[in-house]
C-alpha cells in the first residue's frame, strides 16, 4: 500500500493558548455565576406581602430594579432577616403607595464589574476567534501552519514500496511509450552517466493520449522503476477561489519537490491550467487566476533544474491542441509521448494482467477477446473483465467463463438487456427483419470485420436489436470500397424494411446519422469524390483523442457546397441501391433467418456462421 507523506502532520496536543483560554472562560464563566448566587441567598416572598407590609408601615426603604424589588423592614423579628426581596410586577400606583406610607425608594445603583470580570471580557474574545482561525486552517490543509495555508499545494506525496510499487511489468500495451520513458528512469537512476558527457535530459514529458489508455498508470511505473517520490496532483486543484492562489502552490509544489529531489511530478489534467492564452480575437495576456498560475509554472520550469538532484515533471492530457505554445517549447515540454489505444497483442497482454486478479475456467481464451475488442483502451479492458466476473457471480458460478467475457463485451458495446421492453408483434416482426438486413449486407461487404451475432433483444437507451459485427484483423487504413461498404451495411436494415414491408420506420435514425457522417468524410476530408477531386473542404477541428462535432466546413462558394451535398447524396444513395439489390437476390434467406430469429431472439457463433454462408453476391452490385 502506498505511503502518503504529510510534510506538517497535525498537532493533536493542546497548546499553551488552549489551556489558558479554557482557564480563562472557566473564571469568566465563575464570576458571572456568583452574583447570581448572591441574589439568591436573600429570601424572597410574595409580591403581595410586600404590598401588605408597605401598607402596615412595616417597610423601612426599598430599592426597585427591572428583575426585583429588595427592601429592608423597620423592626424585625429576632432571628428574623430584615432584607426581602421580591419580584415585581406591573403596578402603576407602587409609586404613590410607596410615598403614602414614607417608604424610602429609589432605584438600585447598577453594579460595578469586577477587575477580572472586565480583564475576561477583553481577553477571551480575541482569544476564542484565534483559536476558531487555528481550528480551520489545520483542518483545511491537513495541518498545514498559518491563516493563509490554503496556498499551500496539495499534491499527495507517495513513496513506493514493495506492496503498492507500481512498474513497467504493470503496464502493457504501449511498449513504445515505455521505451520512451525508460531513459527517464536511467537518468533518475544514474544522471552521472548522462551529465558526464554533457547531455541534458528533458525537463518534462507530456504523456497525450485517449482517456483511459493509462497515462496515470504510466508514470507511476516511472516513479516504481526509479524507485524516487512521486508527487501527484491535478491541474484543476492549483486555480481556486482565491487570487494568487495557484501561483503559491505551484511555487510550494516546486519547493517541495527541491527538498526530495531527485523526483518525480506527475500533474493530470494539464489542460485544466495549460491552455493557450490567446483570446477569442487572438490577443495574449490578461489577469485571470488561470493565466497567473500558468505564468507561474513557465517560470517554474525554467528555474528549477539541477544537476545533482534532478526533478523530473511529467504531465497528461487528453487535449496537447489548445496547450499554450509556452509549455511546449524546448526546455519545458519539449518531449511528447503517445499512448494510444493498444494493438491486439497489447490488449492480449493487458487482458492477461487483469484476469489474474479474477478466477477464470481453463476454457477461456484471451485471444478471441482481444480480437473481439478492437479499440477498445487499458480502462475499458479492465472494466470488461471486472464485468465478467460480476456477472459470473451473479450466475453463481465460481470462475468466469467465456460466456461470461462475450456477454461483458456486448454490455460495454450495446448497453444492458432491456427485458422489461416488451415489443408488440408487429415491432418485433420489423426489428427482425431490420437486423438480418444488416447481417446479410455486412456479410458480403469487403472489410475486415464479420458478423458475429443478431439480437432482436433490446439493449442500451434505444436499441430495439442489433447486429453485432467483430473485426478479424488490425486495420489502420480504410479504402474507398470499405467505406462504401459500411454506408451500404449501415442501410441494410432500412433496405430490409422498404423490401418486405413497402414502408421506413423511424428504427433507422442512428444508421442514417452515421451513414451521412461517413459520407461527408469522404467528400469533406478524405477527398474521395471523383468530381470535386483530392481536395479537403472540412477543417480539422474538435479533439482529436476526445472526440466531438464534425468537422466544420471550410468557407466555400455556394457552387461547391451545393457539389458537396450531391456528391454525398450520390455516395448515399449508390449504397442504399446497392443494399437493396444485395436483399433481393437474397429474399428467401432474408426470410429463413428473419423467421429464426423470431423464434430464437439470438442467433450467434457457428449457426449464424452456417446461414451467412449460403449468401451470394448478385453481380450487377459487384464494384
Amino acid at each position: 500500500m502506498a505511503i502518503r507523506q504529510d510534510e506538517n502532520p497535525p498537532n493533536r496536543r493542546f497548546g499553551i493558548i488552549n489551556l489558558v483560554l479554557i482557564g480563562l472562560g472557566v473564571l469568566l464563566l465563575v464570576s458571572s455565576f456568583l452574583p447570581n448566587q448572591a441574589i439568591q441567598q436573600v429570601p424572597r416572598v410574595p409580591y403581595s406581602l410586600f404590598i401588605n407590609q408597605v401598607d402596615d408601615g412595616a417597610v423601612k426603604r426599598a430599592f426597585i430594579t427591572q428583575d426585583q424589588i429588595r427592601y429592608e423592614l423597620n423592626n424585625a423579628e429576632e432571628g428574623a432577616p430584615s432584607v426581602l426581596a421580591t419580584t415585581p410586577i406591573f403596578d402603576m400606583e407602587l409609586p404613590q403607595r410607596l410615598e403614602q406610607h414614607g417608604v424610602e425608594f429609589a432605584a438600585a445603583p447598577p453594579k460595578r464589574p469586577s477587575f477580572i470580570t472586565t480583564a475576561l471580557s477583553w481577553v477571551v474574545p480575541p482569544l476564542i476567534f484565534i483559536l476558531v482561525l487555528q481550528f480551520f486552517a489545520r483542518r483545511s490543509m491537513g495541518g498545514a501552519q498559518g491563516a493563509l495555508s490554503f496556498t499551500k499545494s496539495k499534491a499527495r506525496v507517495y513513496v513506493p514500496d514493495e506492496e503498492s510499487r507500481v512498474t513497467f511489468a504493470d503496464v502493457a500495451g504501449v511498449d513504445e511509450a515505455k521505451d520512451e520513458l525508460t531513459e527517464i528512469v536511467d537518468f533518475l537512476k544514474t544522471p552521472e552517466r548522462y551529465t558526464a558527457i554533457g547531455a541534458r535530459i528533458p525537463k518534462g514529458v507530456l504523456l497525450v493520449g485517449p482517456p483511459g489508455t493509462g497515462k496515470t498508470l504510466l508514470s507511476k511505473a516511472v516513479a516504481g522503476e526509479a524507485g524516487v517520490p512521486f508527487f501527484i496532483i491535478s491541474g484543476s486543484e492549483f486555480v481556486e477561489l482565491f487570487v494568487g492562489a495557484g501561483a503559491a502552490r505551484v511555487r510550494d509544489l516546486f519547493e517541495q519537490a527541491k527538498q526530495k529531489a531527485p523526483c518525480i511530478i506527475f500533474i493530470d489534467e494539464l489542460d485544466a491550467i495549460g491552455k493557450s492564452r490567446s483570446g477569442s480575437m487572438g490577443v495574449v495576456g490578461g489577469n485571470d487566476e488561470r493565466e497567473q498560475t500558468l505564468n507561474q509554472l513557465l517560470t517554474e520550469m525554467d528555474g528549477f533544474a539541477s544537476k545533482d538532484k534532478p526533478v523530473i515533471v511529467l504531465a497528461a492530457t487528453n487535449q496537447p491542441e489548445v496547450l499554450d505554445a509556452a509549455l511546449l517549447r524546448p526546455g519545458r515540454f519539449d518531449r511528447q509521448v503517445l499512448v494510444d489505444r493498444p494493438d491486439l497483442s497489447g490488449r492480449r497482454t493487458i487482458l492477461e494482467i487483469y484476469a489474474k486478479k479474477v478466477k477464470r475456467s481453463e476454457g477461456v481464451d484471451l485471444d478471441l477477446i482481444a480480437q473481439a475488442t478492437s479499440g477498445f483502451a487499458g480502462a475499458d479492458l479492465a472494466n470488461l473483465v471486472n464485468e465478467a466476473a460480476l456477472l459470473a457471480a451473479r450466475a453463481k458460478r465460481t470462475s468466469v467463463e467465456q460466456e461470461d467475457l462475450n456477454e461483458a463485451i456486448e454490455r460495454v458495446v450495446a448497453g444492458l438487456e432491456k427485458k422489461s421492453r416488451v415489443l408488440q408483434p408487429d415491432e418485433k416482426k420489423v426489428v427482425a427483419y431490420h437486423e438480418v438486413g444488416h447481417a446479410i449486407v455486412g456479410h458480403l461487404m469487403p472489410g475486415g470485420s464479420k458478423v458475429a451475432k443478431i439480437s432482436i433483444v433490446p439493449r442500451g437507451m434505444s436499441a430495439l436489436g442489433y447486429t453485432l459485427q467483430l473485426p478479424t484483423e488490425e486495420r489502420f487504413l480504410n479504402s474507398k470500397q470499405d467505406l462504401e461498404g459500411q454506408i451500404a451495411t449501415l442501410l441494410g436494415g432500412r433496405s430490409a424494411e422498404e423490401l418486405v414491408f413497402g414502408s421506413i420506420t423511424t428504427g433507422a435514425a442512428n444508421d442514417l446519422q452515421r451513414a451521412t457522417d461517413i459520407a461527408e468524410q469522404m467528400v469533406g476530408t478524405y477527398g474521395m469524390s471523383e468530381t470535386l477531386g483530392p481536395l479537403a473542404y472540412d477543417k480539422q477541428g474538435g479533439s482529436r483523442f476526445l472526440g466531438g462535432p464534425s468537422n466544420p466546413r471550410r468557407v466555400v462558394s455556394d457552387a461547391t457546397a451545393q457539389a458537396i451535398d450531391r456528391e454525398v447524396r450520390n455516395l448515399v444513395d449508390r449504397a442504399h441501391d446497392r443494399a437493396l439489390a444485395i436483399l433481393r437476390g437474397n429474399r428467401e434467406l432474408l426470410e429463413s433467418i428473419a423467421e429464426k430469429i423470431l423464434e430464437k431472439e439470438v442467433i450467434e457463433g457457428e449457426d449464424l456462421k452456417g446461414l451467412l454462408a449460403s449468401s451470394v453476391m448478385p453481380q450487377d452490385t459487384v464494384s
